[in-house]
């Protein structure tokens, strides 16, 4: 039988309406919302639901907002008998796929990555850092620009490794646009400014990760019910010891994604289901294993046609 992982989405996916018509059909996503709302002080079920953009953009909304919704999909997958073999979660999604693995409680998981945003943001002020996604150039090529612009002073970094063909970078602005302006000149087929209100993942935010880990150290961690692949060296954890120490490294080290994915076919998945919103992540996969099978499941719709393909919850 061929292994499955669900898969969380970063931030990026974020979306006014996200979550909404899985509110309106099922008691167990209102009753996210209503915890989420609960645990905030804030109505963040209100700001999913109506926005404004601007305001669902801001890094300390967006994680909770990312995460309660994630969540909410999953709950519902769950009450119709579906399970994963494996989770994952691109950045900000790692705390979803602890929250759905059993190893997070949803209301700690939310107080935290509101901190984790807010210190993120405090880290670099707004329009300081800037964030590129860089398609069409290999690894050491995007690293050699990165090195190139940041020999004039600041800080850029690749931050992101996606997928075959595409890196993000990520540091100060004006390092940021040096090394795009070198990536254009070495070829580079896009390279799409990513809307984020800070560079994550970089060492600009070293400072949010000292604020953030004393947090994580105190946090309660259960042994999660599958195998969690964590960012930071793709490697499989159900050790909660283990599984703090690479979330205390997570905020100012890089995504390894694609690895991510290659480490998980190799341990026998087949079948990556993409948990919330957006839709990258399975563009991920499919640039990555072009011989899995990727589904998606943000919407009531994507709910019931996977319940139904998978036959479960009938």
């Amino acid at each position: 039988m061929k292994g499955v992982a669900w898969l969380f989405p970063g931030q990026g996916a974020q979306a006014v309406g996200m979550g909404f018509d899985l509110w309106q059909r099922w008691s167990a996503a209102r009753e996210v919302f209503a915890l989420a709302d609960r645990a905030l002080g804030w109505p963040l079920a209100r700001l999913c639901f109506e926005g404004p953009q601007a305001e669902l953009d801001r890094t300390e909304r967006t994680q909770p907002a990312l995460l309660a919704t994630s969540v909410a999909a999953a709950r519902l997958l769950q009450e119709l008998g579906y399970r994963p073999d494996a989770v994952a979660g691109l950045s900000l999604g790692e705390y979803s796929a602890l929250v759905v693995a059993g190893a997070l409680g949803l209301e700690e998981a939310l107080r935290l990555v509101e901190h984790r945003g807010r210190y993120m943001q405090e880290a670099v002020p707004e329009g300081e850092g800037a964030m590129v996604a860089v398609l069409g150039l290999e690894r050491e090529a995007v690293a050699r620009a990165c090195r190139q612009a940041a020999a004039g002073g600041g800080v850029v970094e690749p931050v992101n490794f996606n997928c075959p063909g595409q890196v993000v970078i990520g540091g100060g602005r004006e390092a940021v646009e040096r090394a795009a302006e070198l990536l254009r000149g070495m070829g580079a087929r896009r390279l799409l400014p990513l809307r984020v209100s800070a560079p994550f993942h970089c060492p600009l935010m070293t400072p949010a990760a000292e604020r953030l880990e004393p947090e994580l150290r105190a946090l309660r961690i259960a042994r999660p019910s599958v195998p969690v692949y964590q960012n930071v060296d793709a490697r499989p954890r159900r050790s909660p010891s283990a599984i703090r120490r690479a979330l205390i490294r997570q905020v100012d080290h890089p995504v390894y994604w694609e690895e991510t994915l290659r480490a998980m076919w190799r341990d026998g998945i087949r079948h990556f289901v993409e948990v919330g919103p957006g839709t990258a992540l399975g563009g991920f996969v499919r640039r990555t294993l072009p011989e899995a099978e990727v589904s998606h499941v943000g919407e009531a719709a994507e709910v019931e046609e996977l319940a139904r393909r998978m036959g479960v919850g009938g």
